[in-house]
């Protein structure tokens, strides 16, 4: 497997999981939520045969610190992702986002000058409303999930990852999706990206989409159960120099649920 976490970086926001493989020009990927840079596994092997791909999970996230005192929302996490960039000097990479990546990449890009040579923007968080109602109910009542036996707990991480899928992933795959969720600390992480989550972090980018700096693409799954398509389109109207594309019978988590559509899509925009 490409894919591999060998490299722990310190960040603002505590220890940082990371990788690389490949040569060529940089490409990062980031992740959203709840996932990890494990989702990116079965497109990394095609993309590091053009690029030097980089992954990291995001700080609360796989196998990445989870303090407890540690913020680990969406600010937090863009200011992260330029410290990444500057960790790996990187001064204008290639940049894939999905999910929380997109609102994380969205901020260090606009807010905190970070550069992009190209940029694909995947079935992304990015502009308001985001998070379902029971999204918004968890986020209210953090303290009760808490204290959920073990077993019911891995029952709603598996139910929630589940809701967000169009099509069926690779048994192994999901469980590894699931894990890092499912020790003490993954457990009152999980929580904790609930309570918060604020869409005050992408109210504050979203009259500046206009101003994206680099060569963007839009690339979302028809049938995303969480954020729908209308939510890519209008994500479109707002960069109207992006390209947009879909990709038909595909949920939110697309490199999982169709991997070669993918990179077939990224290897001609990539290019």
């Amino acid at each position: 497997m490409s894919w591999k976490l060998d490299e722990m970086v310190g960040t603002s926001a505590g220890p940082v999981a990371a990788g690389s493989t490949g040569a060529g020009p940089a490409l990062v990927l980031t992740h959203g939520w709840p996932w990890s840079s494990f989702s990116w596994h079965r497109v990394i092997p095609e993309l590091a045969r053009h690029h030097r791909v980089h992954w990291y999970d995001m700080p609360g996230y796989g196998r990445s610190g989870k303090d407890p005192a540690q913020r680990t929302s969406l600010d937090v996490q863009g200011e992260v992702f330029a410290e990444m960039l500057a960790h790996w000097k990187l001064a204008r990479p290639a940049v894939v986002a999905h999910d929380f990546g997109g609102a994380t990449t969205l901020r260090a890009h606009l807010l905190h000058g970070c550069e992009f040579e190209r940029y694909v923007l995947m079935n992304v968080v990015a502009m308001r409303p985001w998070g379902s109602e029971f999204f918004a109910h968890v986020g209210r009542h953090v303290d009760a999930f808490l204290g959920l036996p073990k077993h019911i707990h891995k029952a709603v991480v598996e139910a929630y990852i589940r809701g967000a899928l169009a099509s069926g992933i690779d048994d192994d795959d999901f469980a590894r999706l699931v894990e890092p969720w499912l020790s003490d600390e993954g457990r009152q992480s999980f929580y904790r990206q609930f309570a918060q989550a604020d869409e005050e972090y992408t109210a504050e980018v979203e009259p500046m989409f206009g101003k994206v700096r680099c060569p963007t693409a839009i690339l979302w799954g028809e049938d995303d159960p969480w954020i729908p398509i209308e939510r890519g389109r209008a994500l479109h109207r707002l960069m109207p120099r992006a390209i947009f594309e879909t990709l038909p019978g595909v949920g939110h988590l697309p490199q999982l649920e169709a991997p070669g559509s993918v990179l077939k899509k990224l290897s001609r925009f990539l290019a």
